[in-house]
């Protein structure tokens, strides 16, 4: 159905779970009072958050409906919790160049271009190097999130280093033509329908991995990209390098690139289609930082001090 392989780790995980819980009874035998049980343990005990309830929910009624294709209302009515709306974590520009500095080769590369592109970490690992476009400055994030594709701009500071990081990877790409290895991977059925092009220079990764891995579909020993994380790590020793306090991860690269264009006047509905967001009350929520900080609510404390 074309979900992505981490919605399908997480929604083998939920299902196990259920089973177990139940002693290994199968689902088949089981109703809304095992389900309301199950819910009621996440909920109570685990105390998950209202995203992971969320999902879990999912996966049990993917699990119900597409896999055992029964007619269950009982689990289709079942409530599902709003997610509350949490205000993102945004750097200055200074702590994001602090923390640029503290990374080095292909990671300095990647999380510019996370910071300078609004690329979520998914799109950057997934870019390929046929969708890097030097001579018209344009990057194109192919089925992102909800499967849309999108154009963003190519940062005229980067492309000298992702020029390099290119090289770099035509050097393994290079290595793997010789050595006769599987191409890369491909979206879709696009291997059944051009079986050469895996192997083509158009198709690899912008940021391959160094070694060779075990394909989980198909078996197949290929390159892959960079795993996510790895790059985790390193960007987390890096925050603590830098000296920054907040609760940083790479996504707080994108919620800095969306707040920092804001503040440098960029219109609102420009920033939305940058960050691939389907209604723009989503992107809203980077307006919290000029809202406050950006000076426009003067405290009445500072007035006393006038």
């Amino acid at each position: 159905m074309h979900y992505s392989r981490r919605t399908e780790e997480a929604y083998v995980h939920w299902c196990r779970a259920y089973i177990r819980f139940h002693g290994l009874r199968h689902p088949r035998d089981m109703g809304a009072p095992q389900l309301d049980a199950f819910l009621a343990w996440l909920a109570t005990e685990r105390k998950v958050s209202a995203a992971t309830y969320r999902q879990a929910l999912s996966a049990l009624l993917f699990l119900y409906t597409k896999v055992l294709q029964m007619d269950v209302p009982w689990l289709a009515g079942a409530s599902r919790p709003q997610t509350p709306r949490r205000l993102p974590v945004v750097l200055t520009r200074e702590q994001v160049q602090a923390i640029l500095t503290q990374l080095a080769g292909t990671w300095r590369v990647f999380a510019q271009l996370l910071y300078g592109t609004g690329m979520r970490l998914s799109e950057a690992l997934q870019l390929r190097v046929k969708d890097v476009d030097f001579v018209h400055q344009t990057l194109v994030v192919r089925e992102g999130k909800g499967g849309k594709d999108r154009a963003l701009m190519l940062p005229q500071s980067l492309a000298p280093a992702l020029r390099t990081q290119l090289d770099h990877a035509h050097a393994l790409w290079q290595a793997d033509a010789q050595a006769g290895c599987a191409g890369v991977e491909m979206p879709d059925a696009l291997a059944r329908k051009y079986p050469r092009a895996g192997a083509s220079w158009a198709w690899f990764w912008v940021f391959p991995q160094a070694t060779h891995a075990m394909d989980p579909r198909s078996g197949e020993v290929r390159r892959h990209h960079v795993f996510d994380q790895t790059f985790q790590r390193t960007f987390k020793r890096a925050v603590a390098m830098a000296g920054v306090t907040s609760q940083v991860t790479p996504h707080t690269l994108r919620h800095c690139f969306a707040t920092h264009l804001l503040q440098a006047g960029y219109d609102i509905r420009t920033v939305q289609e940058l960050l691939g967001h389907a209604d723009v009350s989503t992107t809203m929520i980077y307006t919290h930082v000029l809202k406050v900080g950006g000076g426009a609510v003067r405290s009445p404390l500072d007035a006393l001090a006038t």
